[in-house]
């Protein structure tokens, strides 16, 4: 039986980036500042310059990890969750490389750079979070343009750009998902519906908060799924029609539970997700609405960003000592890969992650001011930034 629900054709602070597995994506008059990140596209040159960005203006983010034993968490009703399987730990060779970086300094500061994704001209979009901008970078004339989003509520988080270069996008305080046309310079606008929730502050009261849309992908189809992390349910918009479904992740709805935070497809057309608050990687599955949470074994550890390769194998990082998880679907097998460290307590958290065409694995370092590759013969090679990291604080812009 499909868990699909309907939603109506017209279809703050989990996320301004989360820094603790389980905050709430509230209103925002209670908005905190976020971190940035960057996400994936198709030119493997591009691609690491989006990241190195990215890196740049993003501080290390922490996640407490709580101990469990080391069994497979329970699915939620009706849903099956594979049993545990043995974690591999990665040991890989590390090579430091050296290169030249140029930086390009954004027009205003405190502006919050979020997720970056190229289009077919070679241009970096973006969303500036502090400025309450759309915003996007020509690197051959090293010219900005920034734009405020209709009803803007300094919110970008997940882009993408589609194949005809308009761009898609999650305004997660807004509360809808945008869709912006460069050559005439119109959007167009899919309002996603408020939830109400226990308020977990204070007993018997309750809570309106968006649906709040985090990360968002486009299907081989041109549909566009994302992430709601209130309503903790995946979402999925026609974008030829403005159809727009919900695909709940648990019957129950609560703030303990807001949870679903990146997506990601894979070659076959599966939609894959994690849920960090309880560490899990999820599958659903389009055609069937049935959704699989695979589990890996040990320690609670929050799961950020995710990625497929071409093999369909996925990737996922997390908040936990440099950690990078991969997931072999046919076979239920998790195996770790950590990030050497220059210090005595890990590398951190990973936040940006990218899966190149020949299936290379980059992310981003923030600790050790560095990115770095996973190549295919699971050897890490590790590039460090020449300026120091920057703390970015974004100041919101209410209007």
């Amino acid at each position: 039986m499909s868990n699909i629900e309907h939603a109506p054709r017209t279809g703050e602070d989990y996320a301004r980036e989360m820094a603790e597995p389980a905050r709430l994506a509230v209103p925002r008059a209670s908005r905190r500042p976020a971190r940035s990140s960057a996400r994936r596209r198709r030119d493997a040159w591009l691609l690491l310059f989006a990241l190195l960005v990215g890196t740049i203006t993003i501080v290390a983010l922490s996640g407490g990890n709580t101990q469990r034993p080391p069994q497979a968490q329970g699915a939620q009703p009706g849903r099956a969750s594979l049993p545990p399987s043995k974690t591999r730990p990665g040991a890989p060779a590390t090579t430091t490389a050296t290169g030249t970086f140029r930086e390009y300094p954004l027009p205003q500061p405190n502006d919050g750079l979020m997720r970056l994704t190229i289009d077919h001209e070679g241009r970096l979009w973006f969303g500036e979070m502090g400025r309450n901008y759309l915003a996007v970078f020509d690197p051959r004339p090293q010219t900005f343009q920034q734009w405020t989003p209709p009803d803007g509520q300094s919110g970008i988080m997940g882009i993408q750009v589609a194949p005809d270069d308009t761009i898609w996008f999650a305004e997660q305080y807004a509360n809808y998902i945008g869709h912006y046309f460069p050559a005439t310079g119109r959007y167009q606008l899919y309002p996603l519906p408020t939830i109400t929730v226990p308020d977990p502050s204070h007993a018997g009261k309750t809570l309106t908060l968006p649906s709040a849309p985090n990360d968002l992908v486009l299907d081989a189809h041109g549909n566009a799924w994302f992430t709601e992390l209130n309503a903790n349910a995946l979402g999925r918009l026609d974008t030829h029609t403005g159809f727009m479904q919900h695909y709940p992740l648990s019957a129950k709805r609560s703030a303990q539970a807001l949870a679903p935070y990146g997506v990601t497809v894979d070659p076959q057309g599966m939609v894959w997700f994690t849920e960090p608050s309880g560490s899990h990687i999820g599958r659903l599955d389009p055609a069937t609405g049935g959704i699989r949470l695979f589990t890996p074994p040990g320690p609670n550890v929050a799961l950020m960003e995710i990625a497929s390769d071409t093999h369909g194998v996925i990737w996922a990082t997390s908040f936990s000592s440099g950690l990078l998880l991969s997931l072999n679907p046919r076979t239920g097998t998790f195996t770790a890969y950590y990030v050497p460290s220059t210090g005595g307590t890990g590398a951190g958290a990973l936040y940006g992650l990218v899966v190149t065409p020949d299936n290379n694995v980059w992310v981003t370092v923030s600790a050790e001011n560095a990115i770095a590759r996973l190549d295919v013969a699971h050897a890490w090679m590790s590039q460090h930034i020449d300026s120091p990291p920057t703390v970015f604080r974004p100041t919101p812009v209410y209007r």
